[in-house]
């Protein structure tokens, strides 16, 4: 009888491992005489692919976030979807460029005028 698992049930009975641990060999199931040998039927190879997969949108949505330089270069960041990995990175470049442009830009304007001073 086997010894009981976690949680009070049997575990499995022991029996022949795949290999006989004293000589190494494998342990085969024996055979009935006169019974014909059954084969493991043969595994046919997975097809291998043929190259990389074709550009795919990722279809991650993009907000608009009202400012009409930012929301241009968020656009341009759907090119990248008919474009192979390899040309990503100048997209991603020239919207990061175009996005620190216009933070700079944001930075050289007159901000709104400051609120009067309260009177005593």
């Amino acid at each position: 009888m086997s010894e009981p698992m976690p949680g009070g049930r049997p575990g499995p009975e022991p029996g022949p491992g795949p290999a006989d641990a004293a000589s190494g060999a494998s342990v085969m199931p024996e055979q009935a005489p006169g019974q014909a040998r059954r084969e493991a039927p043969e595994e046919t190879p997975a097809a291998a692919p043929s190259g990389p997969a074709d550009p795919a949108p990722l279809g991650v949505d993009r907000t608009p976030t009202g400012v009409p330089d930012v929301d241009a270069r968020l656009d341009r960041l759907a090119d990248v979807d008919d474009l192979p990995v390899s040309g990503h990175l100048g997209v991603y470049e020239d919207v990061h460029r175009g996005l620190r442009d216009t933070l700079t830009a944001l930075d050289r304007r007159p901000g709104p005028p400051a609120p009067p001073a309260p009177s005593p």
